[in-house]
């Protein structure tokens, strides 16, 4: 019942729970390529660490969802780092 219901809760919203777990772990992988603290590491093993086992897949889904790759991403947010 319990599995049911949440999907339910997600279909009011226009979405299911495999987008929004999707979307979250994007959004984490946005956050960590824009921190200065992540700038050493490879976006594949960002990608990793975000839940995504595919990089194809994580660099394709992540374009769709933020606009740019993920290696643009992480260029504009150095660019805007004060210096």
């Amino acid at each position: 019942m319990i599995p049911r219901y949440v999907q339910m809760l997600f279909g009011q919203e226009g979405t299911t729970f495999s987008t929004h777990v999707r979307a979250m772990r994007l959004d984490l992988a946005r956050r960590m390529l824009c921190d200065p603290a992540h700038a050493h590491r490879r976006v594949g093993d960002i990608a990793l660490d975000a839940g995504f086992s595919d990089i194809s897949n994580f660099n394709r889904a992540f374009r769709q969802r933020h606009g740019r790759t993920p290696t643009e991403a992480r260029s504009e947010a150095a660019d805007r780092k004060p210096r």
